[in-house]
């Protein structure tokens, strides 16, 4: 059974290094996600020239004596080359993958959503009224250790994209405040936290009203962002936003890198336009984090 799904991801990797991926029936989505991926590297004069895969199993459920369902993570490894620089970028994918008499007939990525209709937060602006002064440096090392495992510091969550920007952030001295009202502020302490810390739609709120301590400022393209900043994805463009990202480099062309998590990636390019859930209605807020040093 490993050895099936190692083989099925080492033909993804090369489909990817030979840049002719080939069409799977049972699962269009990533099809297209792939065909997308190679359409943003040929813009961005990006190619992988080698990379890696590895398989763990974590479940297997017996569905009947000839079905089983197999839930495993794949660890992706590419080295991308873009003009005369090398990087690494990495991905974690959570997957499932079905077997009829020991032969794999279907596999995907297991779908997480963020869930519930939380208020909007507001912001209390009677707290945290003294300087504050963002540490990017010291924010990015937090996201670049801890972007594919937990620190058990803080609660973590399947969909733990949001709650993983808010730790970076606060990794670079931003103060929480509100608690305990969850629709109040940014804060998780004493096993509970608002919704700005969690929640996507929540977090992105908060940063359009806040006016003291962390804060952030909309501007207008990608390239405006730096190492430390946050982006917002509103994968239907439907107003809801579903997940976010945190800057960690530039490319080549002043394009941010990201990492995130819930679906663990690290120096991932930041239009997401190789994910499965892009849509072409896809939108996307860019936030810089303002201080008390910022220049406006």
């Amino acid at each position: 059974m490993k050895q099936k799904l190692f083989e099925l991801h080492e033909r993804k990797l090369q489909m990817l290094i030979n840049k002719k991926p080939i069409k799977n029936d049972r699962n269009d989505e990533e099809f297209h996600a792939f065909e997308r991926r190679l359409q943003s590297n040929d813009k961005r004069k990006t190619e992988i020239v080698k990379g890696s895969t590895t398989v763990r199993i974590t479940k297997i459920e017996d569905q009947s004596i000839h079905l089983k369902n197999a839930l495993y993570t794949c660890h992706y490894k590419w080295l991308n080359k873009q003009y005369d620089r090398f990087f690494l970028e990495e991905r974690i994918e959570h997957r499932k993958a079905r077997f009829y008499r020991d032969e794999l007939v279907d596999d995907r990525i297991v779908d997480f959503n963020e869930i519930g209709n939380e208020p909007v937060p507001s912001v209390d602006e009677q707290r945290s009224k003294e300087s504050f002064v963002y540490d990017r440096l010291a924010a990015v090392q937090y996201a670049e250790r801890w972007w594919n495992s937990a620190n058990p510091a803080y609660k973590n969550f399947d969909v733990n994209c949001t709650n993983f920007i808010s730790q970076c952030l606060h990794a670079g001295g931003a103060q929480m405040r509100g608690y305990p009202n969850r629709s109040s502020g940014w804060w998780m302490e004493q096993n509970n936290w608002s919704f700005s810390w969690s929640v996507a739609n929540s977090m992105r709120s908060f940063f359009l009203h806040s006016k003291t301590g962390l804060r952030a400022e909309v501007v207008d393209s990608a390239e405006q962002l730096m190492p430390g900043d946050v982006i917002c994805y509103d994968f239907q463009g439907d107003g809801r936003y579903d997940h976010t990202t945190f800057v960690v480099a530039k490319d080549q062309e002043n394009m941010p890198l990201v990492n995130a998590q819930t679906y663990n990636s690290r120096m991932r390019y930041w239009a997401y336009e190789d994910s499965t859930a892009y849509t072409p209605n896809i939108k996307y807020t860019f936030f810089r984090i303002i201080d008390d040093t910022s220049s406006k």
